[in-house]
């Protein structure tokens, strides 16, 4: 068979190879246009869609803003109220303090000089009970003074206790009696300075002290404060 007679042959089978390859071609240009405008139309879609989010959220935080304004004028405007009902109440209170200071101050210096007159008085008093509370533990140490003396002493002690207005006021009747029944100590056997004798009168004789001090301010304040 000659050549020619072969070429002849396939022209057709290649024809019609070339129109399956066209027609598939096509196909493929029209899926891919379909689908490329549906990412368009998707695309379009999307973009409006967050449109109207942006519109909407601008909407809202114009709103948020309006409201927030709102309040910071309120918290603004009753500040202010607040300052100046502060300035108001200090210039009431000046004035108040103003007006009661020297009736105060009259009050305080007549109560003061009250209770400085009470303060001798109590300060007396517990002098005269530190040296016969020292001289009470000294004949409790003492290996020659009578008992007997001791004992009159301390039933002195109890007595003026029980009947001065201002051991009265101190309570030192329970506070002898603890010192008589639970001071035991003494200094060494050589020792010749009383007031190293007892411990827990010493004791006694500070918180009294103390108690002196204190009625003092509290008499004071009791006394303003019914004015």
């Amino acid at each position: 068979m000659r050549k020619s007679d072969v070429g002849m042959k396939e022209n057709p089978f290649s024809m019609e190879s070339r129109k399956e390859i066209e027609k598939e071609r096509e196909a493929y240009r029209q899926r891919t246009a379909a689908f490329q405008r549906e990412l368009e139309a998707r695309y379009h879609a999307t973009i409006a869609e967050s449109r109207r989010a942006v519109a909407h959220l601008s909407l809202e935080l114009e709103k948020e803003q309006n409201r927030t304004t709102s309040y910071r004028e309120a918290l603004i405007s009753q500040g202010r109220k607040l300052v100046e009902e502060k300035k108001l109440l200090e210039q009431e209170r000046a004035q108040a303090l103003q007006e009661r200071r020297q009736p105060l101050r009259s009050a305080y210096l007549r109560c003061l000089g009250q209770e400085e007159d009470w303060q001798r008085r109590a300060r007396l008093l517990l002098s005269e009970f530190e040296a016969a509370l020292t001289e009470r533990q000294s004949i409790y140490c003492s290996l020659v003074l009578p008992r007997r003396r001791r004992l009159e002493l301390e039933k002195s002690l109890l007595v003026r206790a029980a009947t001065d207005p201002v051991a009265a006021d101190l309570e030192m009747a329970a506070g002898l009696t603890d010192i008589f029944k639970h001071d035991t100590h003494c200094g060494d056997v050589w020792n010749t300075n009383k007031r190293q004798n007892g411990r827990l009168m010493w004791l006694y004789l500070r918180y009294w002290e103390l108690i002196i001090e204190l009625k003092k301010f509290k008499q004071v304040e009791k006394a303003i404060l019914e004015k």
